[in-house]
């Protein structure tokens, strides 16, 4: 006899009509979730293979962001390695939330991705330190790509700049600010360092942004109408 459900007042329970089941997984995925909630020799086997998968993808996401990073060699080498055995790590460990609404690989490199930036954060707070207090003001014309025949005009706008992150942005906004634009820390190591995640300082970063644009329009150093539309 089939049981009924019921909810805690010992009441039947309505089916929900709109509660869908998790897809059918692909061929592809039902072998790797197969493989890796398996025991013995055929999980060991797939554990190797996993491994040299997210490997390859970590080194890939490591050469789109060289640019922030700069690592070459032997460090390179480490974080991309460390951000491959943690990403295997912890798609073993959650293997069974995965639920079939996209393929395999894509959910598991989601994991190698995230444990780059980890990686990278932990890397630049062990080895370089995370300078959030300082404030070198006159890199601020460089910043704003000022050349030679700009300097006085450059050196006017950092002027007002820097009277905008005093006044208008919250003590937050401009710890953020400050490390990222002037002291040039790479925002893995800002995300390590405040123990928050990357789409926290990009949405901290962009309200900065926006709050001294306006203050440098009101004050009529940038065109209003250049705005771009949101």
């Amino acid at each position: 006899m089939a049981s009924v459900r019921r909810d805690e007042n010992g009441r039947a329970a309505a089916e929900d009509p709109h509660q869908s089941s998790p897809p059918p997984l692909d061929p592809v995925s039902e072998e790797w979730v197969t493989a890796l909630t398996s025991q013995g020799a055929e999980y060991e086997q797939a554990c190797a293979r996993l491994y040299g998968d997210l490997l390859r993808i970590a080194f890939k996401e490591l050469a789109r962001r060289h640019d922030r990073h700069g690592l070459s060699g032997q460090e390179l080498e480490d974080v991309g390695q460390q951000a491959a055995a943690d990403a295997l790590l912890a798609i073993t460990r959650k293997i069974g939330q995965f639920r079939g609404e996209s393929r395999f690989t894509t959910w598991a490199y989601k994991f190698v991705i995230f444990e780059v930036s980890t990686q990278l954060g932990r890397h630049f707070r062990r080895t370089r330190g995370v300078p959030m207090d300082t404030e070198d003001w006159e890199r601020l014309p460089d910043v704003l790509g000022a050349g030679p025949a700009e300097e006085s005009q450059a050196r006017e706008l950092a002027s007002a700049v820097r009277s905008g992150i005093d006044e208008v942005l919250t003590d937050h906004q401009r710890k953020i600010f400050v490390a990222v634009v002037l002291a040039g820390v790479p925002l893995e190591a800002v995300v390590a360092e405040l123990g928050t995640n990357r789409n926290a300082v990009y949405k901290t970063m962009f309200d900065a942004r926006r709050k001294l644009r306006l203050r440098l329009e009101a004050d009529g150093y940038l065109d209003a109408t250049t705005r771009r539309r949101s």
